[in-house]
């Protein structure tokens, strides 16, 4: 992780790419990241969402901290696939910024979640 990140590093996500406005991150699904159907847990591909979003929105070197989020599931994900999620930046502002993440396992989309953030001054 750019910065030490102990949730997400225990939960298993990993970095992949990150670039100013944008965010890349992966994590593999494994038997104990299951709810009681048997599918990976929203919380976790919640999660993988959420670290995109703060990576992408924390990119640009002013500290930014999320003021909303919105995620739709589309498909269930299942144990041990890679999910990956993909973070856009869709506006960029002198306080507000939002971003768009895609989650896809499989060349699938498997969520999409929309988030904002307050940026800091520093």
């Amino acid at each position: 992780m750019t910065r030490e990140n102990p949730f997400a590093e225990h939960i298993g996500i990993e970095e992949v790419e990150v670039s100013p406005g944008t965010a890349e991150v992966k994590v593999q699904t494994k038997d104990y990241h299951t709810n009681i159907l048997g599918y990976v847990h929203g919380g976790l591909i919640y999660s993988l969402a959420d670290v995109a979003f703060e990576l992408a929105s924390n990119s640009h070197g002013v500290d930014a901290v999320g003021v909303t989020t919105s995620m739709q599931f589309h498909r269930a994900v299942k144990a041990g696939d890679t999910v990956m999620a993909s973070a856009t930046e869709t506006h960029l502002g002198k306080t507000l910024a939002t971003y768009h993440i895609l989650v896809e396992t499989n060349q699938q989309v498997v969520a999409s979640f929309t988030g904002t953030v307050y940026r800091m001054s520093s």
